[in-house]
């Protein structure tokens, strides 16, 4: 998933450079990772028993619990009232939101009921208790962004097995980096103004995801937050809309086009506006570089600019990247659910590529999200691909 962002990034005047191989953020908060905080009011048998043996699990394995008032989590587990969820409100972009919600039946669609919530709740991730069974769920499904949910397996009849699977699924994020931040200097070359045939290359590209329907509607976010909801989430990660998949193209041995977060992959055409060029990335300031054009307001480039600038980096023979949230049989994947935009998923991907017999040629799994594909170029993608894509994401 993407991000569709306000153009609030940092912008400047002056060239700065980025290019290198891959170092790790300078994260401010990067104390936070071993810090949880438990939010909301976990009432009820089931809620308490829940609470408590989260928090037991999570402390069991060396993250200590902090006052979620103090701010300074990086994993905030919100439990939620499902007529009227009511979010936490981050201080930093470096904590993550787990919502908890519990249901007196099963849905019949996980995906339906809960969605809704997580997006009202401001959450990365929701956990579906459903059913009570003498103070245990019968039933719990986890909801993703990406528009996916999965059961979990274990029973609660066991819990210490059954909390090891939540502690599994929720690790993750309070061990993880985001990296959303952008930093436009107005240095693009007035020729590149009005886009050049790389451009080109990208609008014919988001059209192609359009006719092999890899472009599935997003879930309407305005329509489902309150005004004062929505601008706090401008406000943390310039969400503005929810926009599946990605793609870029290498200008030259430091530079990338890619499509900006959020907008119509179908109908790419401004640059500094649907596509921005990247040109480095900054560990210090853990942001994207980019060049824009002078006196346009630009969006912010995808979150996934962070992964398409480790392979570029690492691998001059790669051309081109398309990201979708598909699938393919047989495909290598990654094994631990790292959000979408975080340095950590993104070093996966990179890892993953470089195993691969032909790294300008990869296809790699992102285990319950999708699939990020590298070519020589975006044509030869769409010949490898065509006809071989699934359109469900197995989750698991």
């Amino acid at each position: 998933m993407t991000a569709e962002p306000t153009s609030t990034g940092q912008r400047r005047t002056s060239d700065a450079g980025g290019e290198g191989s891959p170092a790790s953020p300078a994260v401010n908060g990067a104390a936070l990772h071993d810090a949880f905080s438990l939010f909301g009011a976990a009432e009820g048998s089931l809620l308490s028993w829940f609470a408590r043996g989260l928090a037991e699990t999570l402390s069991a394995r060396g993250l200590r619990q902090v006052d979620a008032a103090g701010g300074e989590a990086r994993l905030v587990v919100n439990f939620l009232d499902p007529a009227r969820p009511r979010p936490y409100r981050r201080r930093s972009q470096a904590t993550f939101v787990v919502g908890v919600v519990w249901l007196p039946d099963e849905p019949r669609d996980v995906l339906r009921e809960g969605y809704p919530l997580m997006i009202r709740g401001l959450c990365n991730l929701l956990i579906l208790l459903a059913g009570d069974a003498g103070g245990r769920p019968r039933a719990t499904h986890f909801v993703t962004l990406e528009q996916g949910s999965y059961p979990v397996k274990a029973s609660p009849a066991t819990p210490e097995a059954y909390f090891e699977e939540i502690y599994e699924r929720v690790r993750p994020l309070a061990t993880s980096t985001l990296v959303i931040n952008n930093i436009f200097d107005e240095d693009l070359p007035e020729e590149l103004w009005e886009g050049d045939e790389l451009t080109r290359q990208l609008s014919w590209a988001g059209k192609k995801l359009a006719e092999l329907d890899l472009l599935p509607a997003p879930f309407p976010i305005q329509e489902i937050l309150e005004p004062e909801d929505m601008r706090h989430v401008q406000r943390l990660y310039g969400l503005g809309g929810l926009s599946y998949g990605n793609l870029s193209v290498r200008k030259d041995a430091t530079r990338f086009w890619m499509s900006a977060s959020g907008v119509n992959k179908a109908d790419l055409r401004v640059p500094g506006r649907d596509m921005l060029l990247v040109k480095g990335y900054d560990p210090e300031r853990n942001a994207m570089l980019l060049s824009v054009p002078k006196g346009i307001q630009p969006r912010r480039v995808s979150v996934d600019a962070i992964e398409h600038w480790m392979i570029y980096t690492e691998h001059p023979q790669v051309g081109a990247i398309v990201h979708v949230h598909a699938w393919m049989e047989g495909v290598v994947s990654t094994q631990v659910n790292y959000p979408c935009g975080t340095y950590q998923l993104a070093k996966a991907v990179a890892d993953l590529v470089r195993q691969a017999p032909d790294p300008s040629r990869a296809v790699i799994g992102l285990k319950n999200h999708g699939l990020t594909i590298t070519g020589r170029s975006l044509p030869d993608i769409f010949e490898r691909i065509e006809g071989r894509i699934l359109r469900q994401v197995p989750m698991s």
